[in-house]
């Protein structure tokens, strides 16, 4: 299993021989304006692709944890090959697949990849009306025989459904979006710092990975804040943040 991140909330995951590419935004800098009701005007994304990605090809698999922009934008559905297969949550097949691919599969329990298992979790993408009106998101646990549990929790806050996901499926790795995005009111729609803090004191038996930071300009979390944050609780050696480009391993 090897996890790398390429940028916000896209991964390049290696796992029982697939080669998945998650939540891919691929758009250059500052070609996207910025999210609206937010504290300050930056143009998206705010950071290039890092030169790995030069490096990767194309995928075998795709998955879709949800089609908001930082998640799925028209760059990579027009970069990506039209045959490949796409995973996504119930009620976004027919949009990527207006987007001329011819291979998408929603999971609406469980799917699979070959040996790979992989099942759906859900989330909640914030608090309140603000939290119904970002739409259901998903998160996904693979498992195969020889690798270790990995659960992608998708754009969610900590709630009971992340605690029922750790509790039912124990992964070695737990891959979390942060960045503690929000508006200009209501609270964030994504895990703040203490919110991964809480996934890694709830869960001792995983390797956190904590994404989705400085990329967008309503992330507002940055990876020096979370890194104090996470010392300061003594977590340091489970709760990973890597920088753009880097990859982590379980072996």
């Amino acid at each position: 299993m090897k996890i790398t991140l390429i940028r916000n909330a896209t991964l390049w995951l290696e796992y029982g021989g697939v080669k998945f590419l998650i939540d891919p935004m691929l758009s250059e800098p500052g070609i996207n304006p910025p999210i609206p009701n937010t504290e300050n005007d930056r143009r998206n994304p705010l950071v290039p692709l890092p030169p790995q990605w030069e490096t990767l090809g194309q995928p075998d698999v795709v998955i879709v944890t949800h089609l908001h922009p930082d998640h799925w934008d028209p760059a990579a559905a027009q970069w990506l090959d039209k045959q490949l297969p796409v995973l996504c949550q119930p009620g976004n097949e027919d949009q990527i697949a207006a987007d001329g691919f011819t291979q998408v599969t929603p999971v609406w329990v469980v799917g699979s990849v070959g040996e790979i298992e992989i099942i759906r979790t859900t989330g909640h993408h914030g608090t309140g009306e603000i939290g119904e009106q970002m739409g259901p998101v998903s998160g996904f646990v693979f498992q195969a025989q020889g690798e270790p549990a990995v659960y992608l929790a998708g754009d969610t806050i900590w709630c009971s459904e992340v605690a029922e996901a750790l509790d039912k499926y124990h992964p070695e790795w737990t891959i979390v979006n942060a960045g503690g995005a929000r508006f200009t009111v209501g609270d964030p729609i994504t895990m703040t710092a203490q919110d991964v803090t809480t996934v890694a004191q709830y869960a001792p038996y995983t390797q956190v990975v904590a994404v989705h930071m400085e990329a967008i300009n309503h992330c507002l979390l940055t990876r020096t804040e979370l890194s104090e944050h996470i010392h300061n609780e003594g977590l340091s050696e489970r709760v990973h943040i890597p920088v753009d480009g880097e990859s982590l391993s379980d072996k």
